[in-house]
């Protein structure tokens, strides 16, 4: 091996995990765990898999964009968890494994016995992950959830938007993303345990998207506990921390600028030709900025307004203040940055050609892991391999289960 060779290995190469998960939660964390080395062994019920390979608003040759890349990297196989059959090669398949992960409603694995009691006493290092809506416990653990719904319980709508407006949802299936990249967390220390810490034994895992949106709403319950303060919704910034706000270019495009540091704050005023309001009892002090935040903002939105968004861009990054412009996907395409930073990489698709899919993050200097190929459009396809040459079926068998349904 050569030493290029070596530091594109993951870190978690080695590690075997099987993803009986389906739509994003579950298989955007074992994603994660693919792009930085695991072999990632994707269950899907037969004939037509995850519904993902369906979904998405944009195709390509009648392809959806989003499988490829949410299914990058994995080995997929089809196993039909309803049948007794089918739920002892699951369980076959975990004893020879360093991780199971699973996003149905708490419960759904053991009506199907193939729960973390019976997947651990097949093999006692196995970590197991789960991740649901609301919880394995707790009064709300039945309840079927979403991403929409737990961002709401969890609190990232309440305070998101305009003070008297609907609570908007980001554009992206936020709470999803949380509760995967906190299973993702939760895998890394269950493994070091096991492995680095002599405990030497596995244990379960239980993410949750209601838990992930609230270990995001910072110092809220604490202000509410004990002054009974609700933070509410404050548009395009935070109250009290000031300047720190979106103000629009002369070419209709939005900017964030944030200065609410007071050596920042005086870097702005003098850029904006008002160094005066640097000392101006007003604005000299991050308390008293806070307080006339509603006449200070006007006087920034003025001066942004008489240039373009690049000029913007140019000029504060001079002054060395804090400054970005709200991007778009365009934006983002079409900034070197997001391809010298690898957040853009170019994936080949045998069915779509040549597709940008996002990177791999954060970057890790000796072992940064890779995306080894694209989602696999055919369903089962890595059969063969994982039943007869890693469970040890014959082709016979595998044949008849095929026939039966089972796989």
């Amino acid at each position: 091996m050569t030493e290029s060779e070596e530091t594109t290995r993951g870190p978690l190469e080695g590690v075997r995990m099987i993803e009986f998960g389906q739509l994003l939660a579950g298989p955007y964390c074992a994603s994660l765990m693919a792009d930085f080395g695991a072999e990632v062994i994707k269950v899907e019920a037969p004939p037509a898999g995850d519904p993902m390979r369906v979904w998405g608003r944009e195709k390509v040759n009648d392809r959806t964009l989003w499988w490829p890349t949410l299914a990058r990297s994995k080995k997929v196989v089809t196993l039909n968890l309803r049948e007794p059959r089918g739920q002892e090669l699951a369980l076959e398949l975990m004893a020879k494994a360093d991780v199971a992960l699973e996003n149905f409603s708490p419960g759904t694995m053991e009506q199907w016995n193939v729960g973390p009691d019976e997947a651990l006493a097949a093999n006692p290092r196995l970590i197991y992950a789960r991740v649901s809506g609301y919880g394995q416990t707790g009064r709300y653990k039945d309840r079927v959830g979403f991403a929409a719904a737990g961002e709401a319980m969890g609190g990232l709508r309440y305070f998101n938007g305009y003070p008297g407006q609907a609570p908007p949802r980001a554009g992206i299936s936020l709470g999803d993303t949380l509760a995967a990249k906190q299973a993702f967390e939760g895998i890394l220390m269950a493994l070091y345990w096991r492995d680095a810490r002599g405990g030497g034994t596995g244990q379960v895992i239980d993410a949750a998207i209601v838990d992930a949106c609230f270990a995001m709403t910072e110092s809220t319950i604490t202000e509410y506990g004990l002054t009974g303060v609700i933070r509410e919704p404050s548009g395009s910034y935070l109250s009290k921390i000031a300047p720190s706000n979106v103000h629009r270019s002369k070419d209709g495009k939005w900017v964030v600028i944030a200065a609410n540091h007071d050596s920042l704050w005086k870097r702005l005023s003098a850029l904006m030709g008002r160094p005066e309001l640097a000392d101006d009892e007003r604005y000299a002090t991050h308390r008293a900025r806070g307080e006339h935040e509603h006449e200070l903002y006007p006087l920034i939105d003025e001066w942004a307004a008489q240039f373009t968004a690049a000029e913007l861009d140019a000029m504060l990054a001079e002054a060395n203040v804090v400054s970005a412009g709200v991007y778009s996907a365009a934006d983002m395409y079409d900034d070197p940055h997001f391809r010298e930073r690898g957040l853009i990489v170019d994936l080949e698709d045998p069915e779509i050609g040549t597709m940008p899919v996002p990177g791999i993050t954060p970057k890790l200097s000796q072992t940064p892991g890779s995306i080894r190929w694209g989602g696999t459009w055919e369903v089962g396809a890595d059969n063969e391999e994982i039943w007869c040459g890693l469970v040890g079926l014959s082709q016979g068998e595998l044949g008849d289960l095929q026939q039966a349904g089972i796989v």
